[in-house]
């Protein structure tokens, strides 16, 4: 059976990296008592999956995570087991079964919601003023910038990449990016992008980044976007479901 695991990561636990996530996971699901399935072969390994790697120093709301498991309590049961074992700045929200021909989160993430909140001290003068071009910076034809990567630094048009972003009334920034292996948007560059439109610069570690919320796209037209959060492709568990 296939288990989609939607949880939260805050506080310190931001400085958790990926690889050490994912060995975190391995001990709380076995605390927590899931029947999860392993692979077969000479080093069997538990079959689990992070939808899209959190990078070190964000916070999230949403991340989620594919399980097989061989049997399995209901939904509420296990959300209270899995956060029984794990640490308080991280929670469960939801624990759902998906159908037998679900492709993997980590296949189908499209884009991801994002807020962004200047750290004390870093806010930009004026920055009210500034938030006002946002339209008109979205209205461009292109932006570019230089993105860097392991292979080295190219110019990138980042524009198609912003599905939207706009200025909360507290100050926060609220940006739906792209995200995933056929496009994928660090929020923070297309905030840099901003400033520079706006005449400023981004200072350094200015930002503290939440990811809200993480989308597979539905839709089958190249220009046209129907996003949908990853755990509605699954449905809570009523009653326990055993091991034939």
């Amino acid at each position: 059976m296939k288990i989609r695991i939607k949880f939260t990561k805050q506080g310190s636990m931001k400085f958790i990296g990926h690889l050490d996530m994912m060995r975190y996971f391995q001990r709380v699901l076995r605390r927590a008592d899931v029947h999860i399935r392993y692979s077969e072969g000479f080093s069997p390994h538990p079959i689990m999956s992070f939808a899209a790697p959190l990078g070190v120093g964000l916070t999230s709301s949403g991340e989620y995570m594919d399980i097989e498991v061989l049997s399995t309590e209901p939904s509420t049961e296990m959300v209270r087991r899995i956060n029984a074992a794990l640490v308080d700045e991280m929670r469960v929200i939801n624990y759902r079964l998906l159908p037998d021909n679900a492709e993997n989160a980590m296949s189908i993430v499209a884009a991801a919601d994002y807020i962004l909140t200047f750290r004390e001290g870093k806010t930009p003068e004026n920055w009210t003023e500034l938030t006002r071009k946002i339209p008109q910076f979205m209205s461009q034809s292109s932006v570019n910038v230089i993105k860097k990567s392991k292979k080295g630094e190219r110019e990138v048009d980042i524009l198609p990449m912003i599905y939207e972003f706009t200025s909360l009334d507290d100050g926060r920034l609220w940006i739906k990016a792209a995200t995933g292996s056929a496009a994928n948007l660090k929020p923070e560059l297309a905030v840099s992008a901003f400033m520079d439109y706006a005449g400023q610069k981004l200072p350094e570690f200015a930002l503290h980044i939440n990811r809200e919320e993480v989308y597979a796209d539905l839709s089958t037209t190249p220009d046209a976007h129907r996003f949908c959060p990853l755990d509605e492709f699954g449905k809570d568990i009523t009653e326990a479901i055993l091991n034939p």
